[in-house]
C-alpha cells in the first residue's frame, strides 16, 4: 500500500484533529476547504515537513550540522513519501540582484551563448570585431587571384605622434629593409620625414611576393612573423595583376581588437556577462542597474520659500526652525554667488542653483554672531546634495537614516542606463542584440526571438549555440505555459507577486525534469488571469506525467475538476476545522455533501451583489486619498 499511496496516520499539527488520510501517488491531488481549515497544515506542515526531515536525516552528520535540526511534525506516521519539494508563495528571492532570468537559469544559458557565439562590435565604428588565426589569414591571402602582388606588413606604430627613430633603428638591426610610413615606401636607411607633432603609422615590410601555387609555407611563415612583430596585427596590401598603381589594404588581428579605433576586448567568457561578477558588472552601480541619489525636488520642494529660511527641508526642524548654522553658511554662499539668501529659491539662476545643490570649489565667508561678538571665518560649501550624502554615509543613527530616506529616490545608473553591465560587454551582439537587449524583452517576445534565432546564425554559430538556444527556448516556453508571457526577463525577483513567483518555480521544476518527487504547491492560480488557467493546469498535469506526485492547496474550481483526487478539509475554520469531510475522485466527491462539494454542484452559491459599493474617492490607482 505504501508504494501506491502516501499514508498519513494521526496528524495533529496545528488544528488537525488526529486525522488519517491516504493520498494516491503519481497523481494530481487537490486539498481544498475553507481558509484556516487546515489545508496547509496537512500539506506543508505535515507531509512536506516530514519529507524534508527524512531527507536531512539521510545525510551525513557532517552535512546535517550546516542544515540545522528539523523538528518532527506532530503525526504518528507518514508512509510512502518521496523526496519533497515545496513551491509556496514565500519562496521569492529578496535579493535585488535576482531577476526572472537568473532565478529560471535562462540568464545562465544566455551568458554561455553570448560568450561562445557572440560577436564583439567596435563602439567607435559600429563594425564587428573578429579575431583571425594564422590559418584564417593565410586562407584570406590565398583567395587573391593568381598573379596578384602581395605585401605583408607588420604595424609597429599606429596613429601616434613622434619621430620614432629608436623603433626604426631596431627594425634595421633586426634585418628588415623597407618601411611604409603614412602610406609611403622607404628604405630603413632613408631620411624619413616625420613631424613630431603629427600622428604617424609605421609598418615594417616583412615580405613581398606574387600569389601563385607553392607559396603556402612562405606565406604562413611571413604572416606569423608579422603577427609577432605587430603584436597581433598584420596588414595584407595587395594589387590586382592588371593594376599598376592602386594597392588595397586589409588589416587582420588575432585578438578582439578594432584595427581602426584601437578598441580591444578580452577573451569572451561567461563571467563577462554576469552583473553579479566584477568581471562583467558596471563599475558605477556594481551590477545593480540603479543608484540611490538625493533628489533636489524632494529636498527643495517649494521654490517660493527663502533659501536660508525653510526652503531646504533637511535643514529644518519639525518646528520650522532652521538647524545649526546653515542660515549663515547659505548667506555666505549667496554673497559668493551674487544672490540674496533671504530671497526665494525661484530667484536663483542656473549657475547659482548648481552651486546651491552641488557646491563650490572655493570657500565662502561665514559670519556668526554670538551675543555682542561677531566672528567671520571661511568654510567649504559642498552643496546640499553632498552634505546630505555625507551625513547619510557617516551617521550611525538609524533614526537619522530613516529621516533622510524621504529625500532619496532610486534612478537608473547613469553609466550603464540600467543595463547593469560594462560597456565592452554590451558591445557583444547576436543577431544585432546585446544581452541586455534580450533580457528587456518579455517572455513571449523572447520566445519568438529564440524560435527564429537559428535561421540568423552562420554554420559555426549554429554548431556551437544549438544546445544553449534549445534550453533557453524550452524554459521560456515553460514560463509561457504557466501564464507568465508578460514578464520581462530583467524584472527584479523581489517585485514579483506570490503567485508569479510560485509559477516561476513551477516552470523551473518542469525544466529540471526530475522524476519520482513529491511537489507541494500553495494556490498557484493566485493572480492568474482566467484565460491562462487551463495552461497552468496543463503544466501541473505535465509535472505529474513525468512520474511525480503533485499536491496542490487550491480553491480554484477548474483545478479541482482536473484533479485525480480531491480532499476537502473542514467543516469550518480554526478550531472548527481540521477534519477530512470529503475525499475521492471528482465524480464521487460531488455526490457527497461537504462545503466544497455543495458549491461545485450548485447547491450553495455566492450571489453577485445587486448593488455594488461605491468608492469613497476618485483618486487614481495607487494614488493617495
Amino acid at each position: 500500500m505504501s508504494q501506491e499511496k502516501i499514508v498519513v496516520v494521526g496528524a495533529r499539527e496545528n488544528n488537525l484533529k488526529n486525522i488519517t488520510v491516504e493520498i494516491p501517488r503519481d497523481q494530481l491531488v487537490v486539498i481544498t476547504g475553507l481558509s484556516g481549515s487546515g489545508k496547509s497544515s496537512l500539506a506543508f506542515d505535515t507531509i512536506y515537513a516530514e519529507g524534508q526531515r527524512r531527507y536531512v536525516e539521510s545525510l551525513s552528520s557532517y552535512a546535517r550540522q550546516f542544515l540545522g535540526q528539523m523538528d518532527k511534525p506532530d503525526v504518528d506516521s507518514v508512509e510512502g513519501l518521496s523526496p519533497a519539494i515545496s513551491i509556496d508563495q514565500k519562496s521569492t528571492s529578496r535579493n535585488p540582484r535576482s531577476t526572472v532570468g537568473t532565478v529560471t537559469e535562462i540568464y545562465d544559458y544566455l551568458r554561455i551563448l553570448y560568450a561562445r557565439v557572440g560577436i564583439p562590435y567596435s563602439p567607435a565604428t559600429g563594425k564587428p570585431i573578429e579575431r583571425q588565426t594564422t590559418d584564417q589569414i593565410v586562407d584570406a591571402a590565398q583567395k587573391l587571384p593568381e598573379g596578384a602582388r602581395l605585401q605583408i606588413l607588420a604595424p609597429i606604430v599606429r596613429g601616434r605622434k613622434g619621430t620614432y627613430q629608436k623603433e626604426i633603428t631596431d627594425v634595421q638591426k633586426a634585418g628588415y629593409v623597407r618601411l611604409r610610413v603614412d602610406g609611403e615606401m622607404y628604405e630603413v636607411t632613408d631620411d624619413i620625414p616625420m613631424d613630431r607633432y603629427k600622428q604617424h603609422t609605421i609598418e615594417v615590410v616583412i615580405d613581398r611576393l606574387v600569389v601563385k601555387e607553392g607559396i603556402d609555407r612562405r606565406l604562413a611563415d611571413s604572416i606569423e612573423t608579422a603577427l609577432k612583430l605587430g603584436k597581433g596585427l598584420v596588414t595584407l596590401s595587395h594589387q590586382a595583376p592588371d593594376e599598376k598603381e592602386t594597392w588595397t589594404d586589409e588589416l587582420f588581428s588575432e585578438h578582439y581588437s578594432c584595427p581602426e579605433s584601437g578598441f580591444t576586448m578580452p577573451e569572451l567568457e561567461p563571467r563577462m556577462f554576469s552583473f553579479n561578477s566584477p568581471f562583467g558588472a558596471c563599475p558605477e552601480c556594481t551590477g545593480l542597474g540603479t543608484k540611490t541619489e538625493f533628489d533636489p525636488d524632494l529636498a527643495i520642494p517649494d521654490h517660493s520659500k527663502p533659501v536660508r529660511d525653510g526652503a531646504i527641508l533637511p535643514f529644518v526642524y519639525k518646528s520650522g526652525e532652521v538647524k545649526e548654522w546653515w542660515p549663515q553658511v547659505l548667506d555666505g554662499l549667496g554673497k559668493a554667488m551674487g544672490f540674496d539668501a533671504s530671497g526665494p529659491v525661484s530667484d536663483l539662476n542656473e549657475e547659482q542653483m548648481h552651486a546651491l545643490l552641488h557646491g563650490l570649489d572655493e570657500q565662502v565667508d561665514v559670519v556668526m554672531s554670538y551675543s555682542k561678538t561677531t566672528r567671520t571665518f571661511k568654510s567649504k560649501w559642498d552643496g546640499v546634495l553632498n552634505v546630505l550624502r555625507k551625513k547619510y554615509e557617516n551617521t550611525e543613527s538609524e533614526w537619522v537614516r530613516q529621516d533622510l530616506d524621504q529625500y532619496i529616490q532610486t534612478i537608473d545608473c547613469p553609466a550603464c542606463q540600467g543595463q547593469r553591465l560594462k560597456p565592452e560587454t554590451l558591445c557583444v551582439k547576436i543577431a544585432d542584440r546585446n544581452i541586455a537587449d534580450v533580457t528587456v524583452l518579455s517572455v513571449g517576445d523572447a520566445l519568438e526571438f529564440f524560435d527564429g534565432l537559428m535561421d540568423q546564425l552562420n554554420a559555426r554559430q549554429k554548431a556551437i549555440g544549438e544546445r544553449a538556444v534549445k534550453e533557453i527556448a524550452e524554459r521560456l516556453r515553460f514560463l509561457a505555459d504557466v501564464g507568465l508571457s508578460y514578464l520581462n526577463l530583467d524584472r527584479r525577483a523581489n517585485t514579483l507577486a506570490g503567485g508569479e513567483a510560485q509559477r516561476i518555480r513551477l516552470a523551473t521544476q518542469i525544466g529540471s525534469g526530475l522524476m519520482g518527487c513529491l511537489y507541494v504547491l500553495d494556490e498557484p492560480s493566485i493572480g492568474l488571469h482566467q484565460r491562462d488557467n487551463r495552461r497552468l493546469i496543463d503544466t501541473l498535469l505535465r509535472l505529474k506525467s513525468l512520474g511525480n506526485t503533485v499536491i496542490v492547496v487550491e480553491h480554484d474550481e477548474d483545478t479541482m475538476r482536473a484533479a485525480d483526487w480531491l480532499i476537502d478539509i473542514g467543516p469550518g475554520a480554526g478550531e472548527h476545522g481540521g477534519k477530512i469531510v470529503n475525499e475521492g475522485h471528482y465524480d464521487d466527491f460531488i455526490t457527497r455533501s461537504s462545503p466544497t462539494a455543495d458549491y461545485l454542484t450548485g447547491k450553495e452559491v455566492i450571489e453577485v451583489p445587486a448593488k455594488r459599493r461605491q468608492p469613497r474617492s476618485k483618486c487614481p490607482v495607487g494614488g493617495k486619498k
